[in-house]
């Protein structure tokens, strides 16, 4: 029966004939193009264009990007997503800060004040009059209930995922996310990816990495289904082994960068595997 639902809600949101790309591929390749040398080079790795024509994102949209961080995702989307659209900044809830042990008071600090600075960020980004604004999964505004076309979390999941059982995080986030959403409003996913077969010590996302079967049934659990899953982002050289951690490759090279031998052989491996997953909230 689940997959017959899966199947059912997938034909439903196939895209028409004309596809996204042919509608909107053009103005995404520009923006795309337009960007520094830098951000053009991950996009080898990270694929956007791809992966934003599979979660179904079309310009003049409402979409809460998880985590926005530096903001490589947010400058695409707010150009992407124009005039019409509007941009949401969800950060993680304040009290998960503390929780890595390692941030410094001044650094937490700074990563809490990130939120409310959303605004400003895209502003640097595009000058299109796209709304932005930025919130916590513990802040959401009653008046966002209801009104979001998409929610992106783009390497977003492990930590939430982390302290959860310490803090409840991912089970917040998720609700959240359902809350936000309208009727058919999607979710799109893309994490870093732990081989199903690898012990499960260390598989929380302490090390960057989740089983896809991990967080497809946490999503199912919190009244989720999924609908599409991509191999867009995969990448079948990087095979952690027990211990390894994610941030060990490119771009962080944590733990690798003062070794030129080991810097090379994560050059390489190149970026993380990561899946690619859609879902839509069961009503």
């Amino acid at each position: 029966m689940k997959l017959m639902t899966t199947l059912a809600l997938a034909c439903s949101l196939a895209l028409p004939a004309v596809t996204l790309a042919e509608h909107h591929g053009s103005d995404l390749a520009n923006i795309l193009s337009q960007r520094s040398a830098e951000d053009q080079a991950r996009d080898a790795a990270r694929h956007p264009a791809q992966t934003l024509e599979f979660f179904q994102v079309q310009p003049g949209m409402t979409v809460a990007e998880a985590l926005p961080g530096g903001g490589w995702y947010t400058k695409i989307l707010a150009n992407y997503l124009g005039p019409k659209g509007t941009l949401y900044g969800v950060n993680y809830v304040d009290r998960l800060w503390p929780l890595f042990g390692f941030f410094t008071d001044e650094q937490i600090e700074g990563r809490i004040a990130a939120t409310g600075k959303f605004t400003q960020q895209v502003r640097g980004f595009t000058d299109n009059g796209i709304k932005a604004e930025g919130f916590t999964f513990g802040t959401v505004p009653s008046d966002v209930s209801g009104t979001v076309d998409r929610v992106v979390l783009i390497r977003a999941l492990h930590n939430l995922n982390r302290f959860e059982k310490d803090a409840g995080t991912l089970s917040q986030a998720l609700a959240a996310i359902r809350a936000m959403l309208k009727v058919d409003g999607l979710v799109g996913v893309v994490q870093h990816r732990l081989p199903e077969g690898a012990p499960e010590e260390g598989s929380d996302g302490s090390r960057g990495y989740l089983k896809q079967s991990h967080v497809i049934k946490v999503f199912e659990d919190a009244g989720f289904v999924l609908v599409a899953k991509s191999e867009i982002n995969a990448n079948p050289k990087d095979q952690p082994g027990p211990g390894d951690i994610v941030w060990r490759l490119p771009p962080s090279y944590n733990g690798s960068a003062d070794d030129p031998e080991l810097k090379a052989a994560m050059t390489e491996i190149g970026e993380s595997d990561r899946m690619t997953l859609l879902f839509k909230k069961i009503q």
